[in-house]
């Protein structure tokens, strides 16, 4: 796929997780069909259901998956020899994706934490993402270091991550989402004394 094409897509899938997002915010997850969801985003419903298999598919949106290149520099022990700094660097896609609107993002939040499904839906989606990194950690650090201590560093990376999105939807001098984490990371490693 060329990259005009990758990013048009990337332009119709976020168009329709946005506007499904504001249906689900203004009518609630049941408040609205696909029919209108692909009225709203300006798509035909064939094209819609090409995108995304349902409503909460369309409200969380796509999620990238890890890049090969990144994983493999990881499971190496790179790019930093540290395992906090390079869990960091790959999963630098999530921490590092400019969020369009500081709104949308609240609202995106507020929608997720207002309905079961998109909850459970987003905690399954973690779920499988954190098996592969932990199989990764496993993979680098060796057997001895154990599942259990890479699923602890993983749910430590999640927590932080949660924290930094409350900073940075707080902050009035709107410094990029990265800012918030780096610096949540630095007391969490403070505090740790790691």
């Amino acid at each position: 796929m060329s990259q005009s094409a990758t990013k048009s897509r990337g332009d119709t899938s976020r168009r329709i997780s946005s506007c499904a997002q504001a249906l689900a915010d203004d009518r609630g997850l049941d408040g609205f069909t696909m029919d209108d969801l692909a009225e709203a985003a300006g798509v035909s419903r064939r094209t819609l259901f090409n995108y995304f298999s349902g409503k909460v598919d369309a409200v969380l949106g796509e999620w990238r998956p890890l890049d090969e290149a990144d994983v493999a520099r990881f499971r190496d022990g790179g790019p930093h020899g540290d395992l906090v700094a390079d869990l960091r660097a790959l999963l630098a896609p999530f921490i590092e994706a400019k969020f369009a609107d500081r709104d949308e993002l609240a609202r995106s939040r507020r929608i997720l934490l207002a309905n079961p499904r998109l909850i459970s839906t987003v905690h399954q989606r973690y779920e499988e993402l954190c098996a592969v990194v932990v199989e990764q950690i496993v993979a680098r650090e060796g057997v001895a270091f154990g599942a259990g201590r890479a699923k602890v560093a993983i749910s430590l990376l999640a927590a932080l991550f949660d924290a930094s999105l409350d900073g940075y939807l707080a902050d009035p001098r709107e410094r990029e989402f990265s800012h918030h984490f780096d610096e949540t990371l630095l007391i969490a490693r403070s505090l740790l004394g790691a």
